[in-house]
């Protein structure tokens, strides 16, 4: 059976605090608490990667494929574009030879997808999907939890 995991990151002012969300969903149904986090100096892309590592780090057990629905095409074409393995190839460069931006994360995400079979789909964002809203509240509020703590220093 497949289970699906919804992921989306947000940032304040890109760069600024951010946060992440991901939701496991089976059937239609969530079947965990929303896993979230934050970072108070981050960007966005970073907290898009962080909600899918965090998400394939902590995962329900399972016995199928893992849907990975993300409104973020940074992170879904950089494995259905080829882009990871283009810039594995190319000693971790981009296409236009400068370094790849946020390598410590592509390496642990590309660990944790190596061991799972995964499908990527792309949600268009604000668009109704229960589940992507949900997880771009969560994203959100975190964002605005760092930087009122940030605030507060």
């Amino acid at each position: 059976m497949n289970i699906d995991l919804y992921t989306d990151g947000a940032c304040l002012n890109n760069p600024g605090p951010g946060g992440w969300a991901a939701l496991w969903v089976q059937e239609d149904e969530p079947i965990a608490e929303t896993l979230t986090g934050s970072d108070p100096d981050t960007t966005n892309n970073r907290m898009e990667l962080m909600a899918v590592i965090h998400g394939l780090t902590e995962p329900p057990e399972v016995r199928g494929k893992i849907r990975i629905f993300t409104d973020s095409k940074y992170v879904m074409n950089a494995f259905e574009e080829k882009w990871l393995v283009n810039w594995k190839k190319r000693g971790w460069k981009t296409a236009a030879k400068k370094p790849v931006k946020n390598k410590d994360l592509w390496l642990k995400l590309d660990a944790l997808v190596a061991k799972t079979t995964v499908e990527w789909n792309w949600v268009k964002g604000h668009s109704g999907n229960k589940f992507n809203e949900w997880v771009d509240s969560e994203a959100r509020s975190m964002a605005e939890r760092a930087q009122d703590i940030g605030n507060l220093e």
